[in-house]
């Protein structure tokens, strides 16, 4: 299975006279990076809050929110021995001062530390078990929109993945020309410099053999081909596997330039950059698998 790390989820729900949001939004990351912004009445349980999310989604940029809309006027309280105390000195301060004094003292008074407080909300533990099971519910979605995402990704991997094993069946046409090209260019070679019969036919065979085996790609090829039917296997797999398509296809990129490299045949270093072409895109692409 693959899995895209691009999700998006939303979860609300009505508890205790509160319509309480879950939003979640994932972005590719090679590490677990999660920022939040929770609410007050649930910052308490930040740290199993991280918990669930991790198990849940794993690896990725994630955004996390969690916020209240309440559906009555919140209860607030008033120090009015406080305020008091402030109207007080405040006047005396202006009268002392010369400044005139008008209603704006008591604008000023509201704003002052401690005089208008909202008492401490506690949290039922019914209210977080509902609110959790949300958190929950939300991590699924995002999970599945991240198989969405992966299934149209697995797409791309497949056609790319066969058109890489399809070229190296293109190679072996002109794979099997480069010998006797490298012959004829050889025996060129001494004509032009006037060395006619004055060769070891023998020797010259011998050490075109040679030439021939250190060039030879029949090795990088029959890797090539495991390696892409590696690819396939593994995105099969239950589990998201990125990490480890991600180190294939590095394996994958090494025999294709170990044979384009080898080549020595502009036919071949021309399949050998298309092919490079389909290594990166899927690099690319798997910079955003789970």
């Amino acid at each position: 299975m693959i899995k895209s790390m691009t999700g998006f989820g939303k979860v609300a729900i009505h508890a205790d006279a509160k319509n309480i949001v879950v939003e979640i939004r994932t972005l590719n990351s090679k590490q677990f990076d999660l920022s939040t912004r929770i609410a007050s009445l649930f910052r308490d349980k930040e740290n199993e809050i991280r918990a669930l999310v991790a198990q849940k989604l794993q690896r990725g940029k994630i955004d996390f929110s969690l916020y209240v809309e309440k559906n009555e006027n919140p209860a607030i309280t008033i120090n009015q021995e406080l305020a008091k105390s402030y109207f007080n000195e405040l006047t005396s301060l202006s009268k002392s001062l010369g400044n005139p004094v008008d209603s704006d003292i008591f604008l000023q008074v509201l704003r002052m530390p401690d005089v208008v407080s909202s008492p401490q909300e506690e949290l039922p533990e019914e209210l977080w078990k509902q609110v959790y099971q949300a958190i929950s519910d939300c991590c699924d979605k995002v999970d599945g929109f991240r198989i969405q995402e992966g299934e149209v990704l697995a797409k791309d991997f497949v056609k790319r993945v066969k058109l890489i094993d399809s070229l190296i069946d293109e190679i072996t046409p002109f794979e099997k020309n480069r010998v006797e090209v490298l012959r004829n260019k050889f025996i060129s070679t001494f004509k032009d410099m006037q060395m006619k019969d004055k060769y070891d036919a023998n020797r010259l065979e011998q050490e075109m053999i040679f030439y021939v085996e250190k060039l030879d790609i029949t090795e990088e090829k029959v890797r090539l081909r495991k390696h892409c039917n590696y690819f396939l296997e593994t995105m099969a797999e239950p589990e998201s596997q990125g990490k480890k398509l991600g180190f294939i296809v590095q394996e994958m990129g090494r025999e294709v330039n170990t044979t384009g490299s080898k080549a020595s045949d502009f036919n071949i270093q021309q399949i050998v950059v298309r092919m490079k072409d389909e290594v990166e895109k899927l690099k690319e692409q798997l910079a955003n698998i789970l």
